[in-house]
């Protein structure tokens, strides 16, 4: 029995305005909102990456509840008052309408509210709820599997609900494809683009690993696919700017691999999450999911794969501002790197070469400052970069600008900066565009420099985001 038969019975409530939030906002916008919010969490040590979409979430009542982080914060900013003044519902009626399998709350809006320990790389037998999707709906698996098309690509929808066949491979090899194009739509246009339209795909890939299959080997491949969906979806959220989204879609796949028992899958997951810990400003977690990573990578012989998780805890030990931990890091990833490709290195790493070593250190050391070091490292990123990885190209040269910027170079940032602003012409990515506006600050007192003022009336001419 899916999923959906077990929910069908009653169809999902709407969630309620939480009126008591919004009238705490006051006349503040919810990005002014979001930033008091974002200030408060400082105050306290905490870090949330709380934007006017979160805010905008809230008041609508599609988070009934704040996780842990938020909590604090939220109890922070209005002392003496509880969740229910806030206008949130009690943690334990929520959890409690987890047990039940209330899917349509649960996976409309993912929302975390675990407490465990997510870089404990032992199998958690209570993460199979993961799979219980509110995606499953109605049609099931043939309305599913024909909403892979958005991408270009079609299957026999009928072929999952037909009993004597289920999910065969041919399923699975549109799935597996879905994911290359979106991998490949992504190096070169960049995230903006592309998240919203990577929905359906990811929602046909649940509605089919829960139709089942026939054969053990397409059951693996099916259960593989749609995790490495689930991360690709989650990378398209992490680099247009959407980390809670993308942190859902992280545990989703890590879940997947979990009760798959497919290693690579579980490394890959882990990857990321590092890798957005990194960029969600929460370093000490960076490191840690790059370690359970390595941990669950290494008897799987790639070490390519071991190098580029090492770059990423050497992102995690240059937030923490330790610069032995990073550079030893740092060290390790290049000796694996010279190692050289193999057959055990993962179909997904394809984006790694010289030129993402090079960027990557180059971030780590724009991190802890060294800004004549990073800005070398990047420059080197740009130039050896394929030339259909536009996207790549453009964030390299993003990351050179705001180096030669901080570095005191103004002029050369500026030309640098140029360059972005031309590329951005085909990529649409979040992250470029906040490099390249942190650089235009920068570069703000050095009007005068050469190049300077044409390249910020060039960036301040830039249609801004809604």
């Amino acid at each position: 029995m899916t999923s959906s038969e077990l929910n069908s019975p009653q169809p999902p409530r709407p969630p309620r305005p939480n009126l008591a939030f919004r009238q705490l906002r006051g006349q503040r916008s919810p990005a002014e909102f979001a930033a008091a919010v974002r200030r408060a969490a400082r105050e306290i040590g905490e870090r949330v990456s709380c934007d006017a979409r979160y805010i905008g979430r809230v008041e609508a009542g599609e988070i009934r509840c704040p996780n842990y982080a938020y909590e604090r914060v939220f109890l922070h900013m209005f002392p003496g008052r509880t969740l229910t003044d806030l206008g949130f519902a009690p943690r334990s009626s929520v959890r409690g309408r987890r047990a039940r399998g209330a899917a349509s709350e649960m996976w409309g809006v993912p929302e975390p509210y675990d407490t465990q320990d997510p870089y404990d790389t032992h199998e958690k037998p209570e993460e199979s709820d993961v799979l219980r999707r509110a995606f499953m709906t109605g049609g099931g698996a043939t309305v599913a599997a024909a909403s892979l098309s958005p991408f270009g690509l079609a299957i026999d929808a009928t072929a999952a609900e037909r009993p004597a066949r289920r999910v065969g491979t041919s399923e699975v090899e549109v799935l597996e494809e879905a994911v290359r194009r979106i991998r490949l739509l992504d190096d070169r246009h960049g995230a903006d683009g592309l998240y919203r339209r990577a929905a359906a795909p990811l929602r046909a890939a649940y509605a089919l690993l829960d139709a089942g299959t026939t054969r053990h080997t397409a059951g693996e491949r099916l259960h593989s696919g749609a995790g490495e969906l689930a991360i690709s979806v989650g990378w398209l959220a992490h680099d247009s700017g959407r980390f809670d989204d993308a942190r859902s879609h992280y545990a989703e796949a890590l879940a997947t691999a979990r009760m798959a028992g497919d290693p690579g899958l579980e490394a890959h997951a882990f990857c990321n999450t590092s890798f957005l810990a990194r960029d969600a400003g929460r370093p000490r977690e960076a490191v840690r999911a790059a370690q359970a990573a390595q941990r669950v990578a290494r008897p799987l012989g790639s070490a390519r794969l071991m190098s580029l998780l090492a770059l990423r805890e050497a992102g995690g030990w240059a937030g923490l501002a330790d610069r032995t931990g990073c550079a030893q890091a740092l060290a390790r990833a290049q000796a694996l790197y010279d190692r050289g490709r193999s057959d055990a290195d993962p179909e997904w790493m394809s984006f790694y070469g010289e030129a993402e070593l090079e960027g990557l250190e180059a971030q780590c050391w724009s991190t802890l400052g060294d800004w004549r070091r990073a800005a070398r490292h990047a420059g080197r990123a740009a130039q050896l970069q394929d030339p259909h990885f536009t996207r790549n190209i453009a964030l390299y040269t993003a990351e050179l600008a705001d180096d030669l910027a901080r570095g005191g170079r103004p002029d050369e940032a500026a030309m640098a900066g140029m360059r972005v602003l031309d590329l951005l012409t085909q990529v649409q990515s979040s992250r470029i565009q906040t490099m390249l506006a942190g650089t235009a600050r920068v570069l703000l007192p050095h009007r005068r420099a050469s190049g300077v003022s044409a390249f910020l009336d060039k960036h301040g001419s830039l249609p801004r985001a809604v």
